[in-house]
């Protein structure tokens, strides 16, 4: 059961997404790069007057258990625009809780304020293009330099897949030198920062859409560098497991309201003679999604539990990811299939979580990865069960 402050928090975001937010799903103004910067703004002014803004961070600025944020961001995420409006949106969400857990004082008041305020959007700086080798999957193949030059740190490559780059006024930039990986805090636009384009990809909640971007002797000062040079591999870690985890919530609310409104759609729909639910072909599809939602939220809950034991999870995030988004996308399918013609149009939001979701199982990681590195694990673990 989640706890009475956690409860009273989730109540209070969803009542907002539903009465607030999902009028705006409809505005001509979500584009197929994302929302704008002047909807973001008017939909976090409304956030902030309801008392709903940034809810997975409480006033004396530490953080809800992951086993409560979960609560939370999966009421947030019944709107594509749920995250985006409580400012508990991917790549924030996990650049707050990165910047809380290692910025020092000064990082945090320079550059984690503005975020947990909502003021500013910020964008992580890590995958790297596939046609020049860069890092993706594997984050060793970093092409990304930097070199020490006085009190300053320079940095040249070239990142892809930056979400919210464009429009995002705090940047987290990982790059590499002799030591091993680096992260530096930015502040955004810098002339030496240039977006090349904006891709276009099959999923469109996320203010700034994805970019690729050109970074041409960025000159960052040393006091920027989060932690020591070396350590980024080590930070991306107490990032990556949390963030994962939190896009398994949004879009578990997500699918949650698909699964409502193809529940209704069926209930309503007749066809030879009787509700579309009470043909099996429909009503079974519906039941195995229940069972699907009950059991994302279950291991969601299992993996928070074990973030919140102070552990990396990294394979327990691993397989929550894997898990999870298999189970959406197949949720979503469903919901897709037992509408229809309706489920395929843009009528109503069920064709835009289908296609979100159907990029989730690629981000934060794709489903082989994660299972190719469970099974490095499990060979590993037996060798060193065999060797004791």
């Amino acid at each position: 059961m989640p706890s009475a402050r956690a409860q009273v928090i989730a109540d209070k975001v969803e009542a907002f997404v539903r009465n607030v937010v999902v009028p705006y799903e409809r505005d001509p103004r979500c584009g197929f790069h994302g929302p704008a910067d002047d909807l973001v703004e008017e939909l976090r002014a409304k956030a902030h007057a309801a008392g709903v803004l940034s809810p997975h961070i409480l006033p004396d600025g530490s953080h809800l258990s992951q086993r409560e944020t979960a609560v939370v961001l999966i009421r947030s995420g019944l709107s594509p625009l749920g995250p985006v409006a409580c400012n508990t949106a991917a790549p924030d969400e996990g650049n707050m809780y990165l910047l809380g857990k290692v910025g020092t004082p000064e990082q945090k008041e320079r550059f984690l304020t503005p975020l947990v305020t909502g003021v500013a959007r910020s964008a992580f700086f890590m995958t790297e293009p596939a046609s020049e080798g860069g890092a993706g999957s594997d984050p060793s193949m970093m092409l990304t330099s930097c070199r020490q030059d006085g009190n300053h740190w320079v940095i040249n490559g070239r990142k892809a897949f930056i979400t919210g780059a464009q429009g995002a006024k705090v940047g987290i930039v990982m790059a590499k030198s002799d030591d091993g990986a680096c992260m530096f805090l930015v502040e955004l636009p810098d002339p030496a920062i240039r977006i090349e384009r904006v891709l276009d990809t099959i999923d469109s909640s996320m203010p700034g859409g994805h970019s690729v971007v050109m970074l041409d002797n960025l000159r960052v000062p040393a006091d920027q560098m989060l932690g020591a040079s070396g350590e980024g591999f080590k930070y991306a870690q107490v990032r990556l497991s949390p963030a994962r985890l939190s896009h398994c919530m949004r879009w578990l609310g997500g699918v949650i309201r698909a699964q409502e409104i193809a529940t209704a759609y069926a209930c309503q729909r007749h066809a030879f003679g009787k509700p579309l639910v009470d043909h099996e072909g429909v009503g079974f599809m519906l039941a195995e999604n229940l069972i699907d939602i009950r059991q994302c939220q279950l291991m969601i809950d299992w993996c928070a539990s074990v973030l919140d034991t102070g552990s990396l999870a990294t394979a327990e995030s691993s397989m929550a990811k894997v898990a999870v988004s298999e189970a959406l996308m197949r949720i979503a399918d469903k919901c897709v299939q037992v509408m229809g013609g309706t489920g395929v149009s843009g009528d109503t939001v069920v064709e835009q979580i289908f296609r979100e979701v159907r990029a989730f199982r690629i981000y934060d990681g794709p489903t082989e990865v994660h299972k190719w590195s469970l099974a490095k694990k499990i060979k590993r673990d037996f060798g060193q069960a065999t060797a004791a």
